[in-house]
């Protein structure tokens, strides 16, 4: 792409660039009629302050991102103040993607969570802008860290050559499984009940909870299972191992190199058949697993009285709180009715790349890209994602950010919503970084060690990679799969509450065929046949 500066001219000054006359239409204040001195290199990146309009979506338990201790201190090196609209989590696909059909663009979404046809083809329309000279010419962490790694590099460019998102990783191999089983060992002891191995004891044992009163407070009150249905780190999609074949997120797994939808298969079905016999239709499932957000989840482990038994969550303290947490244990993958044991792999891998887009209403994009770029020097990363020093970190005596205690009662993933935007907010923390540039935070050296023993040992040995899809292959399966998704989250979860899978799957299956499932696995196995072979290469 060519770099255009919109405005009256631009002088280059001492290192700076001196911008005139460059006022955006979207609201930014920009001194429209003052000399904008852009510093290419160094601190500030502008002598007088300017804004910037952002989108982006916050956790539940975040404060909006003006009011954020690592923003504060970003707009006060930098002079960049960003105008934030923060959007619910569970709300920012669809509020984005009205935006984005209204044409009502901020200069950029931070956190942005494009998906790989968002950003093609929103790239191809013009909304938001090739990012690769910016890259080249403003963005010196990232650069490096693209010339230093890459399979970044190739990861995040699109098919077409450009790249239109930026990316965000934390390279530490926690996320293969994310569906940790939980349970409450101390009502376990309570009633004479070792842990289960298999998945009949693990049923008598939500029956026991159900029915003898573990909390022993006189009330029919306890939850002997709860989850969130199809919900990342929440699902029971582990639990269906058991029968042989894991589900995950997807419904696609992997094996011998051919890709396999899980939600047409016998053993798919024979754990729905289970699920609704031996547990639904005895009371053992929380009713609202199929509805809850995850507030509502969060809140059961934490009533005045132990209520419940067991459930999904890959941080334990974070649902039952810290004090409760040491009453449960984690269970390995339970062997099934004909010995199965295995947990499945998740899909993807590799650095999330639509963290961060530009719109094409943004005037000032070599600023932006600046502003950014800060996010991508090593320490900053691991304060976007984890929290501030001084707050969450501070530095040992060879310079590496080390955990300060957590606020007493408080998990760290509650903690972390607080201070920091986490997860999916740009920023790449390699795996060279952990242990030299910040320490892994207890919980996740925890979530490794937990891996390590209960999962790792039965987890599946393939997953389907994360792959950039040529234009008409992501517009086969934008137009193909959302809508099956739906269907079969929608039909996984009747056949579990209502029952009649056996009677209804034939018709299920052909439903399935008719909304272009054959079509849509095909377009998965050539584009991982065509990733082995380039791999191979």
């Amino acid at each position: 792409m060519k770099l255009v500066f919109k405005g009256a001219g631009i002088l280059i000054i001492s290192g700076a660039i001196v911008i005139s006359g460059c006022s955006g239409n979207n609201g930014s204040t920009n001194h429209s009629n003052q000399a904008i001195s852009f510093n290419k290199t160094g601190l500030p990146i502008v002598e007088e302050e300017i804004s910037l309009k952002m989108i982006s979506p916050k956790a539940a338990l975040a404060p909006e991102y003006s009011q954020m201790e690592i923003f504060k201190r970003l707009e006060e090196q930098t002079n960049v103040k960003i105008e934030w609209e923060n959007i619910p989590d569970t709300d920012f696909t669809e509020k984005k993607n009205l935006l984005l059909a209204s044409g009502n663009l901020p200069d950029a979404f931070y956190g942005a969570g494009f998906t790989d046809y968002e950003l093609i083809n929103y790239g191809k329309d013009g909304t938001i802008i090739p990012l690769e000279d910016l890259i080249n010419q403003y963005a010196p962490n990232l650069k490096a860290l693209l010339e230093n790694r890459p399979d970044i590099r190739s990861a995040i460019t699109a098919p077409d050559g450009h790249i239109y998102g930026l990316p965000s990783w934390e390279e530490n191999n926690l996320g293969t499984n994310p569906f940790f089983h939980v349970i409450n060992k101390k009502w376990l002891d309570k009633l004479g009940l070792d842990m289960p191995q298999t998945l009949d004891e693990y049923t008598e044992a939500l029956v026991a909870f159900k029915s003898q009163d573990p909390n022993g407070n006189g009330k029919a009150d306890e939850i002997p299972l709860s989850f969130m249905h199809m919900q990342w780190c929440m699902d029971i999609a582990g639990i269906f191992g058991a029968f042989g074949l894991p589900d995950n997120l997807e419904h696609r797994v992997v094996r011998d190199g051919k890709v396999i939808f899980t939600a047409t298969q016998p053993e798919y079905k024979e754990a729905l058949k289970y699920f609704n016999e031996k547990w639904y239709k005895q009371g053992l499932i929380d009713p609202e697993s199929f509805t809850q957000d995850a507030a509502q989840y969060l809140a059961k482990g934490k009533t005045t009285e132990e209520t419940l038994g067991s459930y999904i969550w890959w941080e334990k303290e974070e649902v039952v709180g810290t004090e409760r947490g040491q009453d449960y244990a984690l269970l390995s993958p339970l062997k099934g009715p004909d010995g199965a044991q295995t947990i499945g792999r998740s899909n993807g891998g590799g650095p999330g790349r639509g963290a961060f887009v530009i719109t094409k209403e943004n005037q000032n994009p070599e600023i932006t890209m600046r502003w950014i770029d800060q996010q991508y020097e090593p320490y900053m990363a691991a304060q976007i994602h984890w929290g501030p020093l001084d707050v969450v970190f501070k530095k040992d005596e060879n310079g590496k950010l080390v955990n300060l205690p957590l606020p007493e009662g408080i998990s760290a993933g509650e903690y972390r919503q607080k201070v920091a935007p986490g997860t999916g907010g740009p920023g790449i923390i390699t795996i060279d970084d952990f242990g030299k540039v910040v320490d892994m935070e207890p919980r996740a050296q925890q979530r490794a060690k937990d891996l390590e023993t209960y999962y790792d040992p039965y987890m599946e040995k393939e997953n389907y990679p994360s792959i950039f899809f040529e234009p008409d292959e992501l517009d086969k399966i934008n137009r193909i799969e959302s809508e099956l998704i739906k269907y079969v989250n929608t039909q996984r979860g009747k056949f579990i509450v209502d029952g009649g899978v056996e009677e209804q799957w034939d018709r299920y299956v052909k439903t399935l065929e008719k909304m272009g499932l054959n079509e849509l696995m095909e377009i998965y196995q050539n584009g991982l046949d065509r990733y082995n072979a380039n791999l191979n290469k």
